[in-house]
């Protein structure tokens, strides 16, 4: 049995001339790993209704959501924690620490000191990255995100992901293969619904 991997919104960024961020919004991605519902950032406070429609095509409801992980505490990556309120979230969780079968945490400090990755065994290994690799941009120019607490500590999180990861669903980002140094085709899923 694998897990199956869902993107449930693409995260976004927006910035203007100067490089300032005006808008940033996290990926939202659902994970089912044997029975286990575990949803990985839940966005921006206004996300709400585009993470519910996609649990909605899955036929998933919000109180289903057994684990909440957010690869960071930045509101832009928390601020819909309150769809989940039967889940149990993971706070603090440790490298290497298993969320479910085929899913484990990676620690990837450097955007902030708490930063985590979850990486997920199915037909390809995902990495859901959170901020550790924003974006595509991130990844093919090999720049850590602007925003970082300790840039060489960002950087060695980014090289990390980049050595065990066949498809990255970025912070800020669409998923990507780097395989392919291309984005993945939306509506993005690896493996299949049928657990």
């Amino acid at each position: 049995f694998m897990p199956v991997v869902f993107l449930l919104k693409p995260g976004s960024i927006e910035r203007d001339e100067r490089g300032v961020i005006l808008d940033a919004r996290s990926s939202s991605t659902l994970i089912v790993s044997q029975g286990c519902t575990i949803v990985v950032d839940t966005g921006q406070k206004g996300d709400e209704e585009a993470i519910l429609q996609s649990l909605e095509e899955l036929q998933i409801r919000p109180e289903e959501i057994d684990i909440l992980v957010n690869t960071h505490c930045h509101s832009d990556h928390c601020g819909n924690n309150h769809l989940f309120c039967r889940a149990r979230t993971l706070a603090a969780a440790a490298e290497g620490e298993m969320i479910a079968s085929g899913v484990r945490v990676l620690a990837t400090p450097g955007h902030s000191p708490d930063s985590i990755s979850v990486v997920v065994r199915a037909e390809e290994t995902v990495v859901l990255a959170g901020d550790a690799l924003p974006t595509m941009g991130n990844y093919l120019k090999k720049v850590p995100p602007a925003l970082h607490t300790n840039r060489n500590l960002a950087l060695a999180s980014m090289v990390r992901i980049m050595e065990i990861a066949d498809i990255v669903v970025p912070g800020h980002d669409r998923p990507f293969s780097l395989r392919k140094d291309a984005y993945v085709a939306l509506p993005f899923q690896i493996g299949s619904k049928e657990h």
